[in-house]
């Protein structure tokens, strides 16, 4: 009777042990998460590489916040790409957050499309049509990756009423370099 009396005051002791780091450890990953999320509230840059994907998150959303929206577009956009190394601190977004980028990427394209001026003639201006184009696309992925996005689905009927119903545009050279049949070197 003594010996299990023993026993079970030994398992229960190594219980608590158990209990006690494991107590501790979450605690320091606590800390380290609500340090990491009042640097991003105040603006300031987030070094610590084990929040690589939210620092590209921050990036983007601070550039888009100061109107530069291609940026802002194309730093969403490289977050929805697969991490490049197997690392345990690469971190993989779901569904719902991959929905949240898509709708982010929508809005920038769409804001960047409503900066553009129309042509002389009161038409929309090629670069305005292809963002328009470019965020109706991102709108929708981010509802078939996510059919309750309600924001998403609001913004896409605002896009309907922007862009025209049979909008056509001539494809972007995505590089951004124009290619033109000028000859050049000429005296």
């Amino acid at each position: 009777m003594k010996n299990q009396i023993a026993r079970k005051n030994q398992v229960l002791g190594l219980l608590l042990f158990v209990g006690l780091v494991g107590t501790v450890y979450e605690g320091l990953q606590v800390n380290k998460i609500a340090s990491a999320n009042s640097i991003l509230q105040r603006g300031e840059v987030l070094e610590d590489e084990q929040f690589a994907f939210h620092r590209k998150f921050a990036d983007a959303y601070q550039q888009g916040k100061t109107g530069n929206f291609k940026h802002a577009s194309q730093n969403f956009g490289q977050l929805l790409e697969a991490p490049k190394k197997q690392d345990e601190h690469v971190f993989e977004p779901d569904q719902l957050l991959k929905s949240q980028i898509h709708f982010n990427i929508g809005n920038h394209l769409f804001r960047s499309g409503l900066q553009r001026l129309v042509e002389a003639d009161g038409s929309i201006q090629e670069q305005a049509k292809f963002d328009y184009l470019q965020a109706r696309a991102s709108y929708e992925q981010a509802l078939r990756l996510d059919p309750h996005n309600q924001a998403a689905k609001f913004n896409l009927s605002l896009l309907h009423g922007v862009i025209p119903k049979h909008i056509k545009t001539v494809p972007q050279d995505p590089s951004g370099l124009e290619i033109s049949n000028l000859p050049q070197g000429l005296p």
